[in-house]
């Protein structure tokens, strides 16, 4: 079979994976590339917006990068619809399995990242970069866990590890669930008496797929 046949099958397996409901029984490997594709694309949060103005109709662009890495990369942009062209954050994130149900997300952050705002629409987003021009957020990383029952990955940063100074914060915290349809994002900021300084009070952003 040529290389094209076999990404042609590759695909063909992820898209039927992708609409099967999944088990406990399903292999490492299998939940990884549906967590990649379920992550993959263009979501916001207008409908949110909409139906309660304490939120805003953010934009989230996730692409993967660097497919010959043998890790799997993820760049990340978020915006408001009101600036889509000046993300507020910018990221890339490194998905890997810890076993057949658990998986973590480390987050990194790289320089002049301004001057890579809408990347992710050109066929090879990042191209100019390597994992070794990345810095890794230290204890940023979301822990999600599978669930059969609600098919979703769910989960999110260790207690108080993710260092923060944004705002007067001293440790920031995010929860992160990720479903076929939608990403459910909770970050929020605390300062050292534990009190919130920045970030939605009462529930996650809900980014709904394009």
């Amino acid at each position: 079979m040529n290389t094209s046949l076999n990404r042609i099958a590759v695909f063909s397996a992820f898209s039927a994976l992708a609409f099967m409901p999944i088990t406990s029984q399903a292999t490492a490997q299998d939940k990884q590339a549906l967590l990649l594709e379920w992550m993959q694309g263009h979501f916001d949060s207008e409908q949110q917006s909409i139906s309660d103005k304490d939120f805003f109709n953010i934009h989230l662009n996730m692409v993967q990068i660097w497919p010959e890495d043998k890790s799997t990369w993820l760049y990340v942009e978020q915006a408001a619809a009101t600036h889509l062209d000046k993300p507020y954050r910018q990221r890339v994130y490194e998905v890997t399995a810890l076993s057949a149900t658990e998986f973590a997300s480390k987050v990194y952050t790289f320089e002049n990242d301004k001057s890579f705002a809408g990347v992710y629409k050109n066929d090879a987003p990042l191209s100019e970069l390597t994992p070794k021009d990345l810095t890794e957020k230290s204890g940023c990383t979301v822990f999600l866990t599978w669930s059969d029952k609600s098919q979703s990955f769910a989960g999110s940063t260790d207690e108080k590890s993710c260092l923060s100074q944004l705002r007067g914060a001293s440790y920031a915290t995010s929860e992160v669930t990720v479903t076929k349809d939608s990403i459910v994002s909770w970050d929020r900021g605390y300062d050292s008496n534990d009190k919130q300084v920045w970030g939605a009070e009462k529930a996650g952003y809900i980014f709904l797929k394009e």
